[in-house]
């Protein structure tokens, strides 16, 4: 089967957009999809050397960097002699042998709910809320969420981002026959010396046959370091990432109550009040180009932000922080869009490509589970306490 070279032209969206062309141009959805997603993490988020590399982490080394990868296959059409079965058969260069079972589950999983669990006990203090690159944070910060006054069960109102969009992919909901990789049959990561370049072709009972060639390699990996700096103000620097659409970082921390979490603080790079949604996902190089143009995703030419001295001064005793790289995308489909007149695809694949690190700010290392290896004392140690903004969020303590 002749397969189509990448063509940042053809994009899957335009099946839905084709409506609208001024040649009154129609299609069809494609018989099957199939979605990759291309990750490179260090930092916390990428250590695969154990105590080691996170000792050599807290002390201002380098950890290897991680690749992830996703495969998502959905189709139109049932599966033919007998159950569902898929392979994507890789190009040797990614070193996961000959190919990665798509696995169908038997079952869908439960839709994510909304409320809190059962035994939900109401977090204590506050969750202070700052965004924007600066010394000083800008007027009108931080907006503060009481916890106290939290209807029980409830998420807090206005905490993550509606201008953001997360980007619709394949699921088993939305797909009358589906398939995915990493499974419980196969699930090993590719190493720091594979890549991802080449041919590949996906094939099964479900779908057309797939072929397509990535030129666009893992991304490089982000290296970040943070800094204070007179005024109480935290310099977060990193390295340029080669095709890196555009960046975005976050930082949490919070200041303990004894045992328990007291205020929470959370900071986006963001110059308005956007937090989470997709801002946390894959996002494509159209949408963080417009989201630049509203100063939401900094631009590729930024390396450095500075964090204002009222998040440090709000969460003195420990802040993690994360930084990720957009990257480009590439698409493709068969047969290729016609001039004009009716397309009936026969399939579209699309490959997303990011880069995050994350890391320890500050001097708050004991916030962090103790491990600054300071006490020497031969007494007996109770297993250190390790809060986190999640499990504080969900009413957790130590």
């Amino acid at each position: 089967m002749n397969y189509i070279v990448s063509n940042s032209a053809i994009l899957t969206s335009l099946l839905l957009l084709s409506g609208s062309l001024a040649q009154a141009q129609t299609a069809s959805p494609p018989k099957a999809q199939y979605e990759m997603d291309i990750g490179t993490v260090t930092g916390f988020g990428g250590m695969t050397g154990g105590m080691g590399s996170a000792m050599s982490m807290m002390f201002g080394g380098k950890n290897k960097p991680s690749r992830t990868l996703e495969l998502r296959l959905g189709s139109r059409l049932a599966p033919t002699g007998g159950a569902a079965s898929a392979d994507h058969f890789p190009d040797a260069a990614l070193k996961l042998g000959k190919s990665l079972p798509l696995m169908t589950p038997m079952t869908s999983a439960p839709e994510p709910s909304s409320r809190m669990p059962e035994k939900f006990e109401r977090p204590q203090g506050r969750l202070l809320l700052f965004w924007g690159c600066g010394a000083k944070a800008a007027p009108g910060q931080p907006v503060v969420i009481d916890f106290a006054k939290v209807d029980a069960g409830q998420m807090p109102p206005g905490l993550f981002s509606t201008r953001v969009p997360v980007e619709s992919g394949l699921t088993r909901a939305n797909s009358k026959t589906y398939g995915s990789w990493p499974n419980q049959k196969s699930g090993k990561m590719p190493d720091s010396n594979a890549s991802i370049l080449g041919e590949h072709r996906v094939a099964g009972n479900y779908t057309p046959e797939m072929q397509f060639a990535l030129t666009q390699d893992f991304m490089g990996p982000l290296n970040a370091q943070s800094s204070s700096v007179a005024g109480g103000a935290t310099n977060l620097n990193w390295n340029s990432v080669s095709a890196a659409t555009g960046y975005y970082a976050w930082a949490m921390g919070g200041k303990m109550t004894g045992e328990k979490m007291g205020d929470m603080v959370w900071w986006s790079s963001s110059m308005n009040r956007d937090f989470g949604a997709g801002l946390w996902d894959w996002l494509s190089p159209a949408t963080v180009q417009r989201l630049i143009a509203d100063k939401t995703v900094m631009p590729p030419t930024q390396t450095s932000c500075t964090i204002p001295a009222e998040v440090k001064a709000a969460a003195p005793q420990f802040m993690m922080g994360n930084l990720t790289a957009f990257g480009p995308e590439a698409n493709f489909a068969y047969p290729p869009r016609p001039a004009k007149g009716v397309w009936n695809p026969e399939w579209t694949a699309r490959a997303r490509y990011r880069s995050t690190t994350s890391l320890l700010m500050g001097e708050g290392m004991e916030g962090m589970g103790g491990m600054s290896g300071n006490d020497q004392s031969d007494q007996p140690k109770k297993k250190p306490c390790k809060p986190s903004m999640m499990g504080a969020l969900l009413g957790k303590s130590c």
